[in-house]
């Protein structure tokens, strides 16, 4: 039998978003989320640093941009290495999950610290694409472009994704995103 309860992270978590909403993030102790899910402040911490890693634990996309561009082919051209790393971080990170990433937007939008936070995993995610075209050979300036834009892509799109509930995928609108991208560039 195991010594602690082995849905506790969930249970925290639930708890957690469930006062967020109800009475605020900065309105919301640890001893409330620990109450609510039936456990303890130490439980909490054994998985949370505090409340915030509630909603951003598990969240690391920069280690895994930083995976998929070591791992891809060599040859592989930027662009590409772009669309397939979006591809994989779309199907891994946020399919299935709209209503809970809504959720998890809205507490965000409503605390300067989060909406802080929020930007500062943003720009993690292009350090780590940069740094990993830049150890591919590509040129610094190049691959802080690229960077950028693949996150750009990522962030417009999945904005797009939320504020709708029509029935297309999120990858979907990645490319649209492309599409529109390079129309845009190529009148220019």
């Amino acid at each position: 039998m195991s010594r602690w309860p082995t849905d506790a992270r969930e249970r925290l978590e639930r708890a957690a978003i469930e006062l967020f909403q109800e009475q605020g993030f900065a309105a919301t102790t640890v001893p409330e989320i620990t109450a609510r899910a039936g456990l303890t402040t130490r439980t909490f911490h054994r998985h949370f640093a505090d409340k915030r890693e509630v909603l951003y634990a598990g969240a690391d996309a920069s280690g895994l941009a930083t995976r998929l561009i070591a791992d891809a082919p060599a040859g592989l051209p930027p662009l590409a290495l772009i669309m397939e790393g979006l591809r994989t971080v779309v199907a891994t990170r946020f399919e299935g999950r709209r209503e809970d990433l809504r959720v998890r937007r809205e507490i965000v939008r409503s605390d300067s610290g989060l909406r802080e936070r929020d930007l500062q995993k943003w720009a993690d995610m292009s350090a780590a694409i940069r740094a990993g075209f830049t150890a591919r050979g590509i040129a610094a300036m190049r691959a802080a472009l690229l960077a950028d834009t693949a996150v750009s892509l990522l962030r417009v799109s999945l904005e797009e994704w939320l504020d709708h509930d029509d029935d297309r995928e999120l990858f979907e609108i990645v490319r649209t995103g492309l599409d529109a991208m390079r129309t845009e560039l190529a009148a220019g």
